[in-house]
């Protein structure tokens, strides 16, 4: 018998980044994820604001693990990020990403970015699948 494997698992046992930053994944499924982050004093710019990156980061991998539920490696081709609300230390933000398409090798995710039940962020991920 062959043992299925995780295809989110596996790219987050092996996201570094993701793991450094204290991203969290909360739960996923085909076309889906949401994702959790703490925001520390180290995300924080000189206006004592979260860096924006930061912001992305957690949508970011929110996006990844929803592209890559299906199984084939998938990356990001390009994103957007309207940022809607400050967002401050200590504040923690749940991404969760839902899909909207695929067409091909290619898809499109929108990521909502939430402080509790305040939107923060809203983010569209474009993906590209490089493995069949």
């Amino acid at each position: 018998m062959q043992r299925m494997t995780d295809p989110v698992a596996t790219m987050l046992a092996a996201d570094r980044a993701s793991r450094d930053l204290g991203i969290g994944l909360l739960e996923s499924g085909p076309g889906r994820a949401t994702a959790r982050m703490t925001v520390t004093a180290n995300m924080v710019n000189g206006h004592g604001l979260a860096h924006g990156a930061f912001v992305f980061a957690v949508a970011d991998t929110a996006f990844a693990c929803a592209c890559n539920s299906h199984g084939p490696v998938t990356v990001a081709s390009g994103a957007d990020i309207t940022f809607v609300a400050p967002v401050r230390e200590g504040d923690e933000l749940v991404a969760e990403a839902v899909e909207r398409t695929r067409f091909g090798r290619n898809g499109i995710y929108d990521v909502t970015v939430r402080r509790g039940t305040e939107v923060v962020a809203e983010f569209r991920g474009r993906s590209r699948t490089v493995q069949r």
